[in-house]
């Protein structure tokens, strides 16, 4: 490869002025690349941070530019490694293309929306279109020979590249590459890093992401990139940090999960992705984009043919908000379900969170329990480092200056006793689509709560009022209690009137009901016979009217001035 070309710069606001190889410029320069302008880097984020109007197009330039950057670092400063610049190019390339796959809204499309369109092939991923149309655009565009011009040798180079895009686990017994031998092992782990999770990729996201939403970011990935360097661990090259920046390591992964927590899986955010989820589910074979061929596919099978994925952005909204129709103007669209989901989310009229609860490892019950009249939308968000419940830093080597060659492995006793014990964790939150039972969602999700062993973010308090409309929401909760005769709730209306009062103890907790010793009440004036009471019943009952945890129920006998 020659130096004799002329470097396009760019001006990002992330970076500042960088410089791209002519090549790169020619493949950003081509619809496939293009059409990531139209693909918003945080999907339905955008809906609940003004800030994240960012996309796809900006965050794979960032990429790119960060891939040869460290590529270019590593070249430098161990001309032992033998990096030529082929290799760096090919690298640029992958941080380039690395999301041509991204379908409309980015992770919505892979995440929410495919495993329910197409539950056959519910493991797609975006990486595996990412492929797919990197191929399509080298041969749309005849950039083969373009690559050949510029030194590449293929086909060899262009398998390099697309095993950067999605490299494998590797499990360190053979070799699973073609494109470059075990000796330049450490080149897979500059863009997807698949062995600790510290990629450029993670780089520019961080900064880019927290630029965007107006929220502070604590690493440095210059600083990162300057002291990286490439040691030989068992026969294989890793990448490997100085052992004085463990510490910001850790804080880089604390990073992501902040980003998570407090944008990506934000209350509202995963509300307004809900609804375009749903929306994009009604119109799925309602809106035909065409393919190779002629033929024409569905929302869902468009990632099949990459020259009908190429016209599927977020623009997909836009033709469901506004439908073209040739036919009569009082005929009802098949896409009417659909746009009123989304001109709900263009209202604000979004789906309601219920609640949100730690999922415990056992995993749970499911929904049966749920009155059908308020069946909720569930989802799981996982918070972690990148790594599912594994220490991502237990993967990762480092060096001292005193014996730059040497790489080791810190264990977190010697870093800090503050750091996290648990990595990972899953939160399961409900939403209602229906505001106006958005109470009695609450009551139900509480009540499937405690029935199912789950911890919820709020307890429940009751109001020095509330008995005075405990009567009434007793009669319109009982058609929720499928097992409960309309006899049972009636006597245990009449027995709460006179034998049942709540108050308001702030020393005390809810526990104190579920350990109360008796579920039968005893009442002589108006039944001549003991009723026992379903104690889910009365538990779901008290629940119903309570805000916090700071209450306790006191049972009243006849005759009796102790409780």
């Amino acid at each position: 490869i020659t130096n004799t070309y002329l470097l396009t710069v760019f001006n990002d606001p992330i970076h500042g002025h960088i410089e791209l190889h002519p090549l790169l410029v020619k493949i950003i320069d081509t619809p496939q690349f293009q059409r990531l302008r139209n693909i918003k880097q945080l999907g339905g984020g955008y809906f609940v941070f003004p800030g994240a109007s960012h996309n796809r197009f900006e965050h794979s330039i960032g990429v790119g530019h960060l891939a040869g950057e460290l590529a270019k670092t590593l070249k430098l400063k161990q001309p032992e490694l033998d990096i030529s610049e082929r290799d760096v190019l090919c690298v640029q390339i992958a941080g380039l293309c690395h999301d041509l796959g991204h379908g409309p809204f980015s992770h919505l499309f892979d995440g929410m929306f495919n495993p329910e369109a197409d539950p056959e092939h519910k493991d797609w991923k975006h990486e595996d279109a990412s492929l797919e149309m990197f191929d399509h655009l080298v041969v749309a565009n005849g950039l083969a020979q373009e690559m050949e011009r510029y030194g590449l040798i293929l086909p060899p180079d262009l398998t390099f590249i697309k095993e950067m895009i999605k490299p494998l686990k590797s499990d360190d017994t053979e070799w699973p590459y073609e494109g470059r031998d075990e000796n330049k092992s450490f080149l897979y782990e500059i863009v997807s890093n698949k062995q600790n999770g510290i990629d450029v990729d993670k780089f520019d996201y961080f900064a880019r992401d927290c630029h965007h939403l107006g929220i502070r970011n604590n690493f440095d990935h210059q600083r990162f990139i300057m002291f990286a360097r490439v040691c030989d661990v068992n026969g294989r090259k890793h990448i490997c940090s100085r052992d004085k920046e463990v510490a910001n390591l850790y804080d880089m992964f604390h990073t992501r999960n902040s980003l998570h927590r407090r944008a990506y899986q934000h209350r509202v955010t995963k509300s307004v992705e809900i609804m375009i989820k749903d929306a994009l589910l009604k119109a799925d074979h309602h809106i035909l984009t065409k393919g190779s061929g002629g033929t024409t596919l569905c929302l869902s099978k468009a990632k099949t043919d990459m020259e009908a994925y190429t016209k599927l952005t977020d623009q997909v909204i836009e033709r469901i908000l506004h439908p073209c129709s040739c036919s009569n103007e009082f005929t009802p669209s098949p896409l009417e379900e659909a746009r009123m989901i989304l001109q709900r989310i263009m209202s604000r009229d979004l789906y309601q969170f219920v609640g949100e609860t730690k999922v415990c490892s056992q995993g749970w019950t499911g929904t049966k329990t749920w009155p059908r009249l308020f069946w909720p939308t569930m989802i799981v968000v996982t918070l972690d480092y990148g790594m599912k419940n594994k220490d991502p830093i237990n993967t990762t080597y480092f060096y001292t200056k005193a014996n730059p060659t040497e790489a080791f492995k810190i264990p977190r006793e010697q870093v800090s006793k503050l750091l996290p014990v648990c990595f990972a964790e899953k939160i399961l939150r409900v939403y209602c689509k229906n505001s106006a039972s958005l109470r009695d969602a609450k009551f139900c999700f509480q009540r499937w709560c405690h029935e199912n062993d789950f911890l919820t973010e709020k307890g429940w308090t009751v109001t020095q009022d509330s008995h005075k409309s405990f009567w009434h929401t007793l009669d319109a909760c009982a058609p929720t209690y499928e097992q409960t005769s309309c006899t049972a709730v009636t006597k245990l209306r009449r027995i709460f009137i006179t034998h049942v009062s709540v108050s308001v103890q702030g020393n005390l907790c809810y526990s104190n009901i579920l350990k109360h010793k008796s579920t039968t009440v005893d009442t002589k004036q108006q039944i001549n016979n003991k009723v026992k009471v379903p104690r889910t019943l009365v538990k779901g009952l008290i629940l119903r009217e309570c805000e916090n945890v700071h209450i306790h129920t006191v049972y009243k006998k006849e005759n009796q001035s102790k409780n």
